[in-house]
């Protein structure tokens, strides 16, 4: 087969235009980093669609900056991985800002201010953080309420510290007897109480921790994002 001058420049045109269009769609998505099992900030259906209040929050970021929003579940420990390589976009999972966490990556502007909470089976004598002394507790890695519980072991005195990957594993413990107590989000802890027997919250813990969307350190996207987020308070 031959090809002529006219022939071989129109399929370079071609092929030229499906490279940028292609790049174009790609620019044109907002790739999200999700911990999926942390409702009712973020959770996967049983279609396995991600559902939640975070869910709505950077979908609705995504529509203002027109975008397509792209949702991938990742470990709690790999979403700073993810923000750090610039696999994600943004990272969701009622994340708390910290000086360190500052240090390595960037964070939109707070949208809740949290707060902490102390689980425990129903049947438990832990009514207050001084119960806690000779007991076993957990949390989940590298969040929040493990760096908290952490900072403050001799004050509280628990005997020995759990650290678990995932909210379920945490709560199959706490049934179990294997942990006293669990410290993790209130909001998460009561929203999976109420869809669990036996267990309950016996102490509120007021932080002043403060919610919001991590981007990878220094991203373009984090002024134009934090001008919408205040568009969406005002509304």
């Amino acid at each position: 087969m031959k090809f002529t001058r006219r022939a071989t420049l129109a399929f370079a045109s071609i092929s030229l235009t499906l490279i940028g269009a292609t790049f174009a769609t790609a620019q044109e998505t907002l790739n999200i980093a999700a911990y999926p099992a942390n409702p009712p900030w973020q959770f996967k259906d049983e279609a396995g669609d991600f559902k939640g209040f975070e869910v709505d929050v950077v979908t609705e970021i995504a529509t203002r900056l027109d975008r397509n929003v792209a949702i991938k579940g990742y470990d709690f420990q790999a979403l700073f991985v993810a923000a750090a390589s610039g696999r994600a976009d943004m990272v969701i999972s009622s994340l708390t800002i910290t000086e360190a966490r500052l240090e390595t990556q960037s964070f939109l502007q707070p949208y809740v201010e949290g707060a902490m909470a102390v689980g425990v089976r129903s049947d438990s004598d832990i009514d207050q953080l001084d119960d806690l002394a000779g007991k076993n507790v957990g949390s989940i890695a590298t969040s929040a309420p493990e760096i908290w519980l952490k900072e403050r072991k001799a004050e509280l005195g628990y005997t020995n510290y759990n650290s678990y990957t995932s909210v379920a594993n945490m709560l199959a413990d706490l049934r179990n007897g294997r942990v006293d107590a669990v410290v993790n989000d209130v909001v998460g802890l009561r929203y999976a109480f109420a869809q669990t027997e036996g267990l309950e919250v016996a102490h509120e813990i007021v932080t002043g921790e403060k919610f919001a969307i991590m981007m990878p350190k220094d991203s373009p996207l984090v002024e134009p994002a934090n001008a919408i987020l205040t568009e969406m308070k005002n509304d």
